[in-house]
């Protein structure tokens, strides 16, 4: 019997895309073909950035003015645990297929001509990985549905969650329309975080206890991290080569609209602010209710960023230890 033999042309030994394309053309009735698809802005669902805030703008006015409504007429919070068993699952599959689906197709442009290439050269932003950024881009509004749950679970809808939906949404947007290649760095880590954290709700709704909770927040910082440094090395690149070729150092020009290189760096850059602002306030002002609060929530940080819990902090009393080092002393 033969088995498939990775390599750099084929790093999982078959090939996937073609599958993919296979059966994606044969359950829409060859309505979309991945391998035919040409993203042109205003012939796709929300190409356009008209309808791409219209669409931003009433998620949020559906989550604020429904969480609104069900709080002053009273409604009891529904669980909806099938359904948001079901939810988390597809996401984490569908993170899954993308992410696989996207590495297959930078391994050998990254074997072969290297990753300066691979981030910066337009012949890195190639058909299929088109493709794959485009419904990735579609996946930040499926997303939405998490919010959704939150409210009517009834539960508190912080900045930090509500603000990261509709700007990662309007991020992705921004730099299909640039064309900037480097957009697989922060989509594939994007994915590997997604495919671990929507797992981890799916588990834990079930009610199977997680051990490895707190690597989900410490995923999410390093992808954070990752991201802003090779985002804000190509963004200077591409500063260098336009406006300061002859003062300032640089290897070469980073393809992509100078406009999508400034909405990923702001963007990004909030992510960075408000990270570290919610992790000082939790972890660096220790005697606060905040701070005790959220180290009590089941999932730790992790939970607490992604706003699956519901804490009133105006009834919390009491000291509770910080979990974090729970942990610590348990592991030595």
């Amino acid at each position: 019997m033969n088995y498939p033999i990775p390599s750099i042309d084929n790093p999982f030994g078959i090939n996937l895309w073609d599958h993919f394309d296979s059966i994606i053309s044969l359950v829409t009735f060859n309505k979309f073909v991945p391998s035919k698809f040409v993203f042109v802005p205003g012939n796709q669902l929300l190409s356009t950035l008209p309808i791409v805030l219209s669409s931003i703008s009433l998620y949020y006015f559906i989550i604020f003015g429904g969480s609104y409504y069900l709080k002053k007429n009273s409604f009891k919070p529904l669980k909806l645990s099938l359904l948001f068993q079901l939810h988390n699952l597809i996401l984490t599959s569908i993170s899954f297929i993308l992410l696989i689906l996207i590495v297959e197709q930078l391994v050998p442009i990254i074997f072969k001509n290297g990753l300066f290439y691979s981030i910066c050269n337009i012949n890195s932003w190639t058909q299929p990985l088109i493709t794959l950024y485009y419904l990735n881009y579609l996946t930040k509004f499926i997303e939405f549905i998490d919010t959704f749950f939150l409210v009517v679970k009834q539960k508190k809808l912080t900045f930090l969650h509500t603000y990261h939906h509709g700007a990662t949404a309007l991020l992705c947007f921004t730099q299909l329309i640039g064309e900037t290649p480097i957009s697989w760095v922060p989509i594939s880590l994007n994915l590997s975080v997604h495919c671990l954290m929507y797992w981890y709700y799916f588990l834990t709704s079930t009610g199977y206890k997680v051990w490895w909770k707190e690597w989900v927040t410490r995923f999410q910082i390093i992808q954070f991290i990752l991201d802003l440094i090779f985002v804000y090395f190509a963004s200077y690149q591409k500063v260098a080569f336009t406006y300061f070729k002859d003062t300032l150092p640089y290897c070469a020009d980073c393809a992509g609209s100078t406009n999508a290189a400034v909405w990923g760096c702001c963007i990004l850059s909030s992510y960075l602010f408000l990270f570290i602002a919610f992790y000082i306030e939790v972890y660096k002002k220790k005697g606060s209710k905040k701070s005790r609060a959220v180290k009590r929530v089941k999932g730790g940080m992790a939970a607490k960023v992604n706003e699956y819990v519901n804490i009133d902090v105006s009834k919390t009393t009491g000291y509770s230890p910080s979990p974090l080092r729970s942990n610590i002393s348990k592991k030595v």
